[in-house]
């Protein structure tokens, strides 16, 4: 007589590489690590928005990174343990989205800056409330627009993975 038990909820050991939708953990690894790298390779200044962003970034990739090897060990098979992987990636999800649009604020703020410095005559721009960074030439704010966008992709990316894997992980707690 076959039976259902709480332990074929999740998967463990190495069938998280090929379960739905485990298999997201490495791209999250992935992207949400280029956030970090991307920003904290820039100027991290206006401190403020982009400390939460830095914030984050770390805290997600630390804990993505715990939740793999909890699962990778087989550690997860209580019958709490769907719950918690549904409602860790939705507060990831929440996280990351707040985090991406602070991003691309800033992002909007230090381009709209690089494109009134840099122009034959002054353009005045639309006022941004946050301080930018203070730089030694123009071309330093080029380079670290051009970061911030890299950054700002790869943190709706992540923001993207973390829904997709919110989503499949609430269905699978609701299956269990």
């Amino acid at each position: 007589m076959a039976s259902t038990t709480s332990g074929d909820a999740l998967p463990s050991g190495g069938r998280i590489f090929t379960s739905f939708p485990d298999i997201f953990f490495i791209p999250e690894f992935v992207f949400g690590g280029l956030v970090w790298i991307l920003v904290a390779s820039a100027k991290v200044d206006p401190a403020n928005p982009l400390g939460w962003v830095m914030f984050v970034s770390i805290f997600c990739f630390i804990m993505t990174t715990l939740w793999f090897f909890i699962f990778l060990c087989g550690k997860n098979q209580s019958s709490i343990w769907p719950a918690l992987d549904a409602g860790y990636h939705f507060v990831a999800v929440v996280f990351f989205l707040s985090a991406s649009v602070d991003l691309a604020y800033v992002t909007y703020g230090i381009g709209e800056l690089y494109k009134s410095l840099s122009g034959p005559s002054f353009v005045p721009v639309a006022p941004v409330l946050i301080p930018l960074p203070a730089v030694q030439n123009i071309d330093e704010y080029l380079k670290i627009y051009r970061l911030y966008i890299s950054a700002v992709v790869m943190s709706y990316v992540a923001t993207l993975l973390y829904f997709l894997h919110a989503i499949f992980s609430a269905i699978r707690w609701k299956r269990s």
